[in-house]
């Protein structure tokens, strides 16, 4: 079922993915081989993802009820490692049921 809470979660998961990959795997190839390659294939994706992420964070934060301290936390994991996979479980996955 395509909703926008499904189309967030897909959104919070594949941004999370990119930011690891570009964080753990790209940007050491680029320092340690010098090949800058990885780091432009991933980008872009991962800066698209990213600003979809907050988009829907704001278009969604009234149908969750979060509390701007809860809105923060969710903005903030977009920029922490693994972070979006935290909000899947503690605030996404909770609501969809």
């Amino acid at each position: 079922m395509f909703s926008f809470k499904n189309i967030f979660r897909l959104v919070a998961f594949l941004e999370g993915v990119s930011y690891i990959l570009l964080l753990f795997i790209a940007t050491p190839i680029k320092y340690m081989s010098g090949n800058p390659e990885y780091v432009k294939l991933l980008g872009m994706p991962h800066g698209i993802l990213f600003m979809l992420y907050v988009v829907f964070a704001f278009m969604l934060k009234k149908d969750y009820n979060w509390t701007n301290k809860q809105f923060f936390i969710v903005l903030i994991a977009s920029v922490i490692p693994f972070g979006t996979f935290y909000i899947d479980h503690k605030y996404l996955k909770p609501a969809s049921n």
